[in-house]
This record gives C-alpha cells, structure tokens and sequence, in this order.
C-alpha cells in the first residue's frame, strides 16, 4: 500500500494569513491519522496571470511546472481560501487556471482529477469566508476532485488566533483538525 500524500495551502500570498494559519491546524489533523502533508506557500509559486497567448508561445512557466509536479505527486489537498469580495481569490484561481491546464504526454486535468480536497476559510467577516467556499468548492469538482463534504469557515479571523497560530476555540480547532482527518481516512480507503 502506497503511503497517501495530502498538500496543503491557502490561496492568500500573504504573510501573515489567516488562512495559512488555518491551513497548518488541518494539517496536524491530517498527520495524527498517519498521511504524509507537504506545506506549501504559493508566494514561492509567483505565476503571471493566466493568458492563453503567453502559454502557446512560451509553454507553461517554470513555477507552474514545478507545481505541477508537486501536485501530481501527491493524492489529496487540503486548502484554506479567504473570501475576496464574495468568491474565490485572485491568486487561487490563477493557480487553478494554469495548472489544469494540459501539458504534452499528460492526462487532462492530471493535476487535479480523482483527488481528495478539504477546504476551509477565515475571514475577518462575520461568514467567515462561506461564499467564497461555494465557489472554490464549484470549481474543484467540476475539474474531477472529490471534495469532503465537511468543511468550515471561521468568522472574525483577526480575534480567533492565539500568538502561536492556534485557534483559541479548542472546539473549533478540532473541527479544522476533523477536516484534515477526514481528507486523510478517506484517501487511505481510496489506495488500499
């Protein structure tokens, strides 16, 4: 059996992000159930926007290349989206775009079809970042992913946090640590 994979990050370059915070307590979740998880930042994944143009003349760029390799490597994601104006973020959905876009030798949607997701969301807003949850959630699983039906989104995220990240609410913190448990059992089902 092979050992499941999960990636994990937020759709925020920001440095102090709450959803990067967030992201990292469903990790724990993810590796008290006994999955590896890769953390990234997609600060370290800079893409120019999407444009069909630039793709045909120069191919895909080198950091959407390198995610791709990553995202293929790995069999789940458990990602944390802040809510920009009611949807999904810019740079979230610039992600999206160029890596599901296909490369030469390459099924469709390798990077993203038959994987498991978790999502989740804070926002300083008293939804906590839901509206934006029905649109990432739309868009990964109309490109294959199987996204648990369980998720959350943390209100007032800029009280929520203790100095070392954590959620104050234990109760809520389990209940971001339950997503990523949950992303983790269910991709161990799927590959045994």
């Amino acid at each position: 059996m092979v050992k499941p994979k999960i990636l994990a990050f937020a759709g925020s370059t920001r440095i102090d992000s709450f959803n990067k915070k967030l992201v990292k307590i469903a990790a724990i979740g993810a590796r008290d159930v006994g999955v590896d998880v890769t953390m990234i930042d997609l600060r370290d994944f800079a893409m120019p926007l999407y444009d069909g143009d630039l793709e045909q003349r120069d191919g895909l760029p080198q950091n959407t290349r390198n995610l791709k390799d990553l995202m293929k490597s790995h069999q789940g994601f458990l990602i944390s989206s802040p809510e920009y104006n009611s949807s999904i973020t810019g740079v979230l959905k610039n992600t999206i775009d160029w890596t599901s876009s296909q490369s030469k030798d390459e099924e469709p949607l390798a990077c993203f079809k038959g994987k498991v997701a978790g999502i989740m969301s804070a926002s300083p807003g008293g939804l906590g970042g839901l509206r934006g949850l029905v649109h990432v959630r739309s868009i990964l699983e109309n490109i294959g992913v199987i996204v648990i039906p369980e998720q959350i989104a943390i209100a007032k995220a800029h009280e929520v946090f203790d100095t070392d990240g954590a959620l104050k609410d234990k109760k809520q913190e389990e209940q971001v640590q339950k997503i990523g448990a949950n992303v983790s059992k269910l991709l161990i089902k799927l590959t045994a």
